[in-house]
């Protein structure tokens, strides 16, 4: 977990549409930073959705949301066109985003360790500064959480 009050670390990805984005392309808004394990499982699209329905409060309130994973391009664009996703999912193949804002983790499940994103959303400042930070959130109520982090 990245520490708050710290400069958010600059990034450039393929979105779900092969664009390049950038962390800077943002500046002078809100940013909605989430990693997420995989695109399709019940708990991402859970996620997903929610921020998805909620996009529009996000928008009026002057934030962006971003999600990121380390699933292809076509992936994303398949879980978009999905559920209907109206915000940006970046493609991090290579885990060098996922890895720089410390969420490719230990993971335990049934007993079983691997290594995986842990699901975290960061909320950045309009000047690149993390200003809250969650792990381990709950998926269904993480986006609802974050909207309310906008007050």
């Amino acid at each position: 977990m990245l520490n708050i009050g710290t400069k958010a670390p600059a990034f450039t990805l393929p979105d779900q549409n092969g664009v390049m984005r950038s962390l800077a392309d943002y500046q002078g808004q809100k940013v909605i930073l989430y990693f997420y394990p995989k695109d399709m499982t019940a708990g991402c699209t859970k996620q997903a959705c929610a921020f998805g329905e909620l996009y529009p409060q996000f928008r009026e309130k002057g934030a962006v949301v971003i999600g990121v994973s380390k699933d292809s391009v076509a992936s994303h664009k398949k879980f978009e066109e999905k559920y209907g996703l109206p915000f940006i999912l970046l493609s991090d193949t290579e885990k060098v985003v996922i890895q720089a804002y410390d969420v490719w983790k230990e993971k335990k499940n049934y007993g079983k360790v691997s290594m995986g994103v842990v699901r975290t959303t960061y909320l950045i400042d309009e000047n690149g500064i993390i200003i809250k930070g969650f792990d381990k959130v709950k998926a269904a109520d993480n986006p609802a959480q974050m909207l309310g982090e906008l007050e």
